[in-house]
């Protein structure tokens, strides 16, 4: 079987990919948190704090879970996640929670209301965007996801 070399991936497509990685986390724990606080009448402080522990958990969980795809043990697995992931998380997750504070209702709207998806929509796209430069800077360095390179395809 022929396996050659996969072309190598631009800078800015390697710093996208951690993006979207790094959403995809960071998406998964917001809406459960949220969802979860909101339906049980959580206020501010408690829904903040279960969506962010949930992101940085489905956040480290989706590297973790590549990593020992790659063939790394889970104790190294989970190093190298928390290596990877924790600056790209944690700017995400500023973000993402400043927005949600400062849109008028979007902590008071309940799970049928508009707003909430809304603008939880919006603050994770807001998040994507400012989260990418600081994954490129981070990979041009050879931190963040470039640290993955050796274990994964992606």
């Amino acid at each position: 079987m022929n396996h050659a070399a996969a072309p190598p991936r631009s800078l800015n497509r390697f710093a996208f990919d951690a993006t979207v990685h790094c959403l995809t986390g960071c998406a998964i724990g917001e809406v459960l948190g949220m969802a979860i606080s909101t339906a049980l009448g959580w206020h501010d402080l408690a829904s903040i704090a279960i969506s962010i522990g949930l992101a940085f958990f489905f956040g480290y969980l989706l590297t973790i879970r590549l990593l020992r795809r790659g063939g790394l043990p889970l104790g190294r697995a989970a190093r190298t996640a928390v290596a990877t992931d924790t600056i790209s998380i944690t700017v995400m997750e500023i973000v993402d929670n400043l927005l949600l504070l400062v849109i008028p209702g979007a902590m008071a709207a309940g799970l049928a209301d508009p707003l909430f998806w809304g603008s939880l929509a919006f603050s994770l796209a807001a998040a994507f965007l400012a989260t990418w430069p600081v994954n490129r800077w981070l990979i041009s360095r050879g931190r963040g996801h470039a640290l993955m390179h050796d274990h994964t395809a992606g």
